[in-house]
C-alpha cells in the first residue's frame, strides 16, 4: 500500500507578478540592498520601441506631469483673467444704470449697453405692468399673456436654440437668432415676472442648454432692480 505524500513534498504554487509587486511594496528597502538590480532595470519607451532605464522612464513621467500642471496653471490664469474682464464689464454696465436719472431711458440703455459691453449681436426687452407714464412706450408693447406666463415659469434663464418662441419676434432679425438666452425679470426670487430680456446670437454655441447661468442671473437681478423705477 503506497504511503500518503508528505505535505512538504506537495508542489509549490508558482510565483505570480502580483506576488512580486506585493513583495516590493511591502519591502521598500529592497532596492537599497540591491542597488545593482535597480540600475539594470529597463522599460519600454512610450515614444518608440527602444528600451530605457527605470530612472529615465521616471524622469519622463515627471516631465509629463510637470507639463500637465503647467497647462493647468495657464488655464487657471486665463480663466481668472477672463472672469476679471467680465466683472469689469458688468461693473461698467451697472454704473451706467445707476447714473441714469430718467427712468424712461433705462430699457433702451439696458439693451444698448448689453449689446456693446458683452458683444451680444441682438438684444430685446419687454416690460409689463409699467406706470402710466411709460405704458405707451415700445418696450411695454407686444407682451401677450402667454409670454408673461412663460417668463414667470422660468426658474433660471433659458439657454438654447430658437424653437420659434414669441419673444424671439422682438428681435430685429429673428431668423439670425440661432441661440437664445431668455432672462425673466422679477422683483424677488419666486415672484411673478414683470419683464423678459432676450439675448440672441447667430452662433448656435453661444447660448447652450448645458452652460452655466450664474452670470445671466446677475444680469437679470440688476436689470430688474433698475427697471423697478418704471413699475406701477
Amino acid at each position: 500500500m503506497s504511503a500518503t505524500p508528505s505535505a512538504d513534498l506537495q508542489p509549490l504554487s508558482p510565483i505570480t507578478e502580483d506576488d512580486i509587486a506585493n513583495y516590493l511594496v511591502q519591502t521598500p528597502d529592497f532596492f537599497e540592498r540591491h542597488a545593482e538590480v535597480l540600475a539594470t532595470v529597463e522599460l519600454s519607451s512610450p515614444h518608440g520601441s527602444r528600451a530605457v532605464s527605470l530612472q529615465e522612464r521616471q524622469a519622463g513621467l515627471l516631465r509629463e506631469k510637470i507639463r500637465s500642471l503647467e497647462q493647468k496653471v495657464v488655464d487657471l490664469i486665463r480663466h481668472g483673467q477672463d472672469n476679471m474682464a467680465i466683472g469689469d464689464k458688468l461693473q461698467g454696465w451697472t454704473f451706467g444704470l445707476l447714473k441714469t436719472r430718467d427712468p424712461g431711458r433705462l430699457p433702451a440703455l439696458i439693451v444698448r449697453d448689453l449689446a456693446l459691453c458683452f458683444a451680444v449681436p441682438q438684444v430685446a426687452l419687454r416690460v409689463w405692468g409699467v406706470a402710466p407714464a411709460w405704458s405707451q412706450e415700445a418696450f411695454a408693447q407686444g407682451c401677450s399673456s402667454d409670454v408673461q406666463a412663460f417668463a414667470s415659469s422660468l426658474t433660471q434663464p433659458y439657454c438654447g436654440t430658437n424653437p420659434g418662441l414669441e419673444a424671439a419676434s422682438w428681435l430685429e432679425d429673428p431668423d439670425a437668432a440661432h441661440s437664445l438666452a431668455l432672462i425673466a425679470l422679477r422683483e424677488e426670487p419666486g415672484a411673478k415676472a414683470f419683464g423678459l430680456l432676450v439675448l440672441a446670437s447667430g452662433d448656435a454655441r453661444r447660448f447652450t442648454a448645458d452652460m452655466g447661468t450664474d452670470f445671466l442671473e446677475r444680469i437679470g437681478e440688476l436689470a430688474s432692480a433698475a427697471l423697478s423705477r418704471i413699475r406701477v
